[in-house]
């Protein structure tokens, strides 16, 4: 835990009237499967793509990640193909091995829940793909309020699919506790003005991200620790 002393994060974490969670990468371990699918798919195009590169489209907005492969690949790879293909890739990829739920998130969604704290998501992902990854997960009938990239303009790191979430939860933003495991995802839960919460996943955690953030955390189960000691 950085960014904050012990009795700071307690009383921040007293006032919480909403909880927001991105998915990939925080609720879900989704991001190997589609780094895996991209670059199956890009191979089977003649291309090939680093790992490294696909870490660095962690969190971001499908144009901006759409951007990025027309960038690194040239103006002549075919984005429409590359769709096609790795979702035939994902699809078998998740079918074999399923999607596994992040340490901690279920204990903390428990709590969450105990506490009559009202929650939802927030994903740079389409509508259809989060339903379908939480569905795989065995968590199809968690989330009532989901907000995806299909229901704002400007996806992360604009603050609107945060904003958006609360005014779904029917809760002020400043009262909301926002859950990112990207520098987007941070960027965005922080402009909103949500207290925010960093849990670095496929990428270290970085200074910048870090000091954008409010709380950093290992992973989902110490956040639940500290939730459950707030009133301590």
């Amino acid at each position: 835990m950085v960014n904050g002393e012990a009795d700071a994060v307690r009383q921040a974490l007293r006032a919480v009237e909403g909880a927001i969670f991105d998915l990939d990468g925080l609720v879900l371990d989704t991001e190997s499967t589609y780094f895996m699918a991209w670059r199956q798919a890009a191979e089977h195009m003649g291309y090939q793509l680093p790992s490294a590169f696909c870490l660095s489209l962690s969190g971001l907005h499908y144009r901006d990640v759409e951007m990025r492969l027309l960038e690194f690949c040239g103006n002549a790879f075919d984005l429409q193909e590359f769709n096609r293909l790795s979702g035939v890739c994902w699809y078998r990829i998740v079918e074999k091995q399923g999607i596994d739920i992040k340490k901690g998130f279920l204990t903390l969604l428990w709590l969450l829940q105990d506490s009559g704290i009202p929650y939802g998501l927030a994903t740079n992902s389409r509508l259809n793909n989060a339903l379908e990854c939480l569905d795989f997960a065995g968590l199809g009938n968690v989330f009532e309020t989901i907000v995806a990239r299909d229901h704002v303009e400007l996806g992360k790191p604009a603050p609107d699919i945060f904003l958006n979430a609360a005014e779904r939860l029917s809760i002020p933003i400043s009262r909301c506790l926002a859950l990112e495991d990207s520098t987007a995802g941070v960027m965005a839960a922080s402009a909103s003005g949500a207290f925010t919460v960093y849990i670095p996943s496929v990428l270290p955690a970085d200074l910048y991200t870090s000091e954008l953030s409010h709380l950093q955390c290992r992973d989902l189960g110490e956040v639940a620790a500290l939730w459950a000691a707030r009133d301590l």
